[in-house]
């Protein structure tokens, strides 16, 4: 190792410890041990550009130990990203740039927000995916315009959560030979050794998957890191993991201890961590002119790749203009706004259908209109109706294909959902039963946190399920999404709403959207409209203008509600019948407009929803009621359900008079 190369990784190295330090919190262990392996890659074998963080066909590295963040905020300074010394000095504070965890979209350079261990590594694997697709698209012969690598980092915690093998198993069996994994091996926990939790073989397992396995003895040798990182580029075959051994605290008097996980070092530790690297100084955050020096040359070969490659497409888009327009359309993100007014788009067959099955025929059409939508379900097409008919299946023989197939792997799924999103020039959806998304959820709120328009269909909705009993029958999912910022959910009534539904989640820029659909047949309803996409809009007008009584309901229920609104009017009382199919989109609209649907002189009020009544609490008020689920279901038919939990006419009649 050259001199230069030894102050250039100990300056991440002092910078890490410098910025957990000064914010007194934070995790200094993993940027000192793994410091050695960071600078190598950036430095020597990862395609970047600091002067164009966004460059399509850039490499992309994802650190999955999200609590390592001062290794990154580090990088991203020496390398002329832009961070600044005083942002690395307000580590952990309020309004920095430089947040506990990486934040996507917060920090120039950040691909992806991680901290939840293993969310990463899945996520690389769908950033793995997405480069495998756009190139079997559009490379064509001395145009490699799609080629490039995704390297994530990541360590024994990683490892240990469930999702990375999730992953790892579906990218071995992809044979995604563009994904590097970086395995920070130390083994240390917060509770100590890994010994007592973590005995198994990692590089076994990473075989078992169809991995290359590859291990760097000392995390320190920059030639040993150089030699594994080329051979892994080399295997296109497979994907690659690497084994770096590394000692957490590297340096420090903390060197291999557990407390140099996720705590400050100390004041006179980091001075111990200079005088051990024989740093120049004890001045805070100090760094040699040399060093800026040295790593402003190395970034210039990004800047240079990214001009040859700027050239090479060029000469593509002469050469192909076919392919350049669609390239155009892959990445407009504004694309689907088109079909608000397309005819087409929202015709349907007026006959009663699941709204499950009225979903996989507007796919069908999207897939169309919109070539860059990929997806699929957690071995469920079938069931959820998410298969793309003629658009082949995304395989290791096939990465062309449109369709998704993500085993039963809904955690993982999620995941590589969100890493397809954040690769940039493709829409993905993702499904599975909608019980199950207790499994998506972890992934889902990383989806929320970072404004990816991932669409979730989410089927087989309430106790409608029927026999396969309360196991499958979600009761409190709904609340659990709904409660969750900037996240849409979309429970249509019919095939009006579903269609708005799905105009709504490919047209999303920065909201992921959960469509919630039935697997019973539902009927077309006289009153949906594009309304729906207001959230909650009168789908039943009341005889008056103001009404006795308000019934509001959501999907399958809101039939229920129309039938009671004709009863209620057979005894002379007046109801409006609101559907509410996304309680998200109608907490958005206008003070105004929210009145104009229910107006506060209303207070009898019915909520109708074949799930708890958490959330209705704010529409039904002290004076309404819910005809909801007040437990969990049961296994018989669904009709038998319907009846057994009172959600037939009579029972909602019964409701609203009980309140008037």
């Amino acid at each position: 190792m050259s001199n230069i190369d030894t102050m250039s990784v100990n300056a991440i190295r002092v910078l890490s410890a410098d910025g957990v330090q000064k914010a007194n919190s934070g995790h200094p262990g993993l940027p000192l041990g793994s410091a050695a392996m960071a600078y190598e890659l950036w430095a020597k074998h990862m395609k970047h550009n600091p002067l164009n963080p966004k460059w399509d066909n850039r490499d992309r590295f994802i650190l999955s130990g999200g609590h390592g963040s001062m290794l990154l905020y580090s990088l991203l300074h020496l390398f002329g990203y832009g961070l600044t010394i005083e942002d690395l000095s307000n580590f952990r504070q309020e309004n920095s740039l430089t947040p506990g965890h990486p934040e996507y979209g917060h920090t120039v350079g950040i691909e992806a927000t991680t901290g939840p261990l293993g969310a990463g590594m899945a996520m690389a694997v769908g950033m793995a995916m997405g480069e495998a697709h756009l190139a079997a698209k559009f490379n064509k012969d001395n145009y490699p315009v799609v080629d490039h690598y995704t390297f994530v980092l990541g360590g024994d915690g990683c490892m240990m959560e469930g999702i990375s093998s999730e992953a790892m198993s579906l990218a071995g069996t992809l044979g995604l030979g563009k994904l590097i994994v970086l395995y920070d091996s130390n083994k240390i926990s917060i509770e100590g050794s890994t010994d007592i939790t973590f005995t198994e073989d990692v590089k076994k397992r990473f075989e078992a998957f169809g991995f290359q396995t590859l291990v760097v003895e000392d995390g320190n040798d920059l030639e040993e890191i150089a030699a594994a990182i080329e051979a892994a580029k080399a295997d296109l075959s497979r994907p690659s993991m690497i084994t770096v051994n590394t000692k957490i605290g590297h340096g420090s008097p903390k060197e291999g201890m557990a407390s140099a996980h996720g705590e400050p070092l100390g004041v006179d530790n980091v001075k111990a961590l200079r005088e051990k690297l024989e740093w120049p100084s004890q001045e805070d955050f100090y760094v040699p002119d040399e060093v800026y020096a040295n790593y402003k040359e190395l970034a210039k070969a990004g800047a240079i790749a990214e001009e040859s490659w700027n050239k090479m497409f060029a000469a593509y888009s002469k050469d192909y203009p076919e392919l350049k327009a669609l390239w155009d359309q892959y990445h407009d993100v504004n694309a689907a706004k088109d079909l608000l007014d397309n005819d087409d788009f929202w015709a349907f067959a007026d006959k009663p259908e699941a709204t499950r099955n009225i979903s996989g025929i507007i796919i069908n059409k999207i897939k169309n209109y919109l070539p860059n939508v990929i997806g699929g379900s957690a071995d469920l097409a079938p069931s959820t109706k998410t298969y793309m008919n003629d658009m082949g299946d995304f395989s290791k023989d096939d990465y062309a294909g449109r369709n998704l197939h993500f085993g039963v792997r809904e955690l993982a799924m999620a995941a590589i959902g969100n890493g397809l999103a954040l690769h940039g020039g493709l829409r993905a959806y993702v499904s599975t039963f909608f019980v199950f998304s207790d499994y998506v959820k972890p992934m889902a709120r990383l989806s929320a946190l970072m404004g990816l328009p991932l669409t979730f269909v989410l089927t087989h909705d309430s106790i409608g399920v029927g026999e396969d009993g309360p196991t499958h029958e979600p009761i409190e999912q709904l609340a659990m999404f709904r409660s969750m910022p900037n996240f849409t959910v979309f429970r249509p009534a019919d095939a009006t709403e579903c269609i708005a539904a799905w105009y709504y989640a490919i047209s999303s820029t920065k909201t992921p959207t959960a469509l919630v659909l039935t697997r019973q047949n539902l009927p077309q309803l006289a009153g949906s409209s594009k309304e729906a996409l207001k959230g909650g809009y009168v789908i039943s007008p009341s005889k008056k203008a103001v009404p006795d009584a308000i019934i509001m309901a959501s999907g399958s229920e809101v039939e229920l509600g129309v039938n009671a609104q004709a009863e209620l009017e057979k005894e002379g009382i007046d109801v409006r019948v609101v559907s509410i199919p996304s309680m998200d989109l109608f907490e958005a609209q206008s003070a105004e407009y929210k009145e104009s649907i229910l107006p506060k002189s209303v207070r009898a009020r019915v909520a109708v929803e074949a799930a708890t009544d958490f959330g209705w609490g704010k529409y039904v008020g002290l004076d309404g009621t819910t005809v909801t689920m007040k437990g969990f279901g049961a296994s018989a038919p669904a009709g038998v359900l319907f009846k057994k939990f009172g959600f037939t006419t009579e029972n909602v009649v019964k409701s609203v008079k009980s309140i008037l």
